[in-house]
């Protein structure tokens, strides 16, 4: 089968990305995906997800690309039937390549593969551009996305992890231009030159500081037990929507785009629930198909959030045709974090973008909905009212539940109840107030004590 490959020229004839008015850092780069035919036949036998199209992943890798401003000149699916060790591809197709990278003036070429250090400089001599595979890839676009101090440190470790592994001579030049972690740097500037033991000690100090932080971050979620404040954790595959429903539900102005990675840093948010519980709102990381192990290791911190959440949502992109396999890597993902996504009462399926699908088949998805799962726009806001409610039936479905009546009087009381409990209900007459209330576990001994004599048997 020959090679596919994709004109990804603009369509207006203008310069694109790579333009004068453009990002200084746009490199005009092909995107290859090598389409490995032997792993394809063992996961079907198996009855897992179906595995993606090679025309949906290579779009994948293109918007990888495109998430730092590269200019994607050309895309390529190349079939190969196994893997060369020195060069990934066989030396005709390796020529082959060589010729397009010429008449495109490509200076990058992205193989949207894990990519041993001996193919990568092997590729680099013989097409003489710079190569990156899908782990270098997505480490750049971690390195430009990290805001925090946080974030900068756990994608430098996840960085020096990586080149840790690839020290063949051709990665111990790597310099520094931009925002990233370097793959991208010009000649004439910063160079990189740690040996092993020097990475390792860069390493073993960040792990440090990263302690620090979880340490910081275990002590914040020992008070909001002691507040009474559930956290509510948003995962999801990368442009899932999850920004988009985190800003809706809390009202905040977080970075949404359509973007791979739009969100890196962690955001922790308080979301007040239909009958005033108050939650915490945890939007993290993207997750994607082949994540770095490193980069799950060094996100541990921001992960945790999830790992200790008492609900977690996760938001799928319904209308995307690999919404089923995304969804297996998310799951695959929080599996490797020791969170079982099939553990009852722990996990509920936001599936967002409903609006996307035409109108039938979002009436049988709205249908179809059971107690695990909720259908939303988080864009329109159309089935947020039926999240939040299920939120907290899920929350407080251990809570006890009571009903008093009080003298009307009893001010002080009533402005207790509604602080520290949920009121369900209220009937006002002039001389009573009926209520019902939820009550948490921490407040029950106090409600005893204050409200008791008022609970109607």
């Amino acid at each position: 089968m020959e090679p596919r490959p994709h004109d990804h020229s603009p369509a207006d004839g203008s310069a694109g990305p790579g333009s004068a008015d453009a990002s200084p850092t746009s490199l005009r780069t092909l995107v290859l995906l090598p389409d490995l035919k032997q792993q394809h036949e063992p996961r079907a036998a198996s009855g897992a997800p179906p595995k993606r199209s090679p025309e949906a992943r290579l779009e994948e890798a293109i918007g990888l690309a495109l998430a730092i401003d590269l200019e994607v000149v050309g895309s390529w699916i190349i079939p190969i039937a196994a893997q060369r060790p020195a060069t990934l591809f066989g030396t005709g197709k390796v020529e082959e390549i060589k010729l397009r990278i010429t008449t495109e003036e490509a200076g990058l070429v992205v193989v949207d593969t894990s990519l041993s250090p001996v193919q990568q400089r092997n590729l680099e001599r013989a097409w003489g551009v710079k190569v990156l595979d899908r782990t270098a890839l997505i480490l750049e676009i971690f390195g430009e996305r990290a805001q925090t101090r946080e974030g900068a440190l756990q994608v430098e470790l996840a960085h020096l992890h990586w080149q840790k592994s690839r020290l063949v001579r051709s990665w111990t030049h790597l310099e520094r231009q931009r925002g990233g972690y370097g793959f991208l740097g010009g000649p004439g500037e910063t160079q990189i030159e740690a040996d092993r033991r020097q990475i390792q000690g860069r390493i073993n100090r960040l792990e440090r500081d990263l302690e620090s932080v979880r340490r910081t971050r275990a002590l914040h979620r020992k008070k909001r037990v002691r507040r009474d404040q559930p956290v509510v954790a948003l995962v999801g595959y990368t442009n899932a929507g999850k920004s988009t429903l985190f800003n809706k539900l809390t009202e905040s102005g977080v970075r949404a785009q359509n973007l791979l990675f739009a969100t890196l840093d962690p955001t922790l948010r308080r979301v007040a629930l239909p009958h005033g519980i108050e939650i915490v709102l945890s939007d993290t990381v993207g997750f994607i198909s082949h994540l770095p192990t490193d980069l799950v290791a060094a996100f541990r911190a921001t992960l945790e959030e999830v790992v200790e959440a008492d609900l977690i949502l996760h938001v799928r992109d319904i209308a995307h045709p690999d919404s089923e396999a995304q969804s297996a890597d998310v799951e695959a993902t929080l599996e490797a974090m020791d969170v079982d996504p099939h553990e009852p009462g722990r996990v509920i399926e936001v599936w967002n973008k409903v609006d996307l699908l035409p109108e039938q088949a979002r009436a049988r998805m709205l249908e179809n909905t059971g107690p695990d799962t909720v259908a939303v726009s988080a864009l329109s806001g159309s089935g947020l009212d039926r999240l939040l409610d299920r939120i907290e039936q899920r929350l407080t479905s251990g809570r006890h539940e009571a009903e008093l009546e009080l003298p009307a009087e009893e001010g002080e009381l009533l402005a207790w109840l509604y602080r520290s409990t949920e009121v369900l209900e209220r009937e006002d007459s002039p001389d009573t107030i009926r209520l019902k209330v939820r009550i948490p576990a921490s407040q029950s001994d106090a409600f005893t004590s204050k409200a008791g004599a008022f609970v109607l048997n």
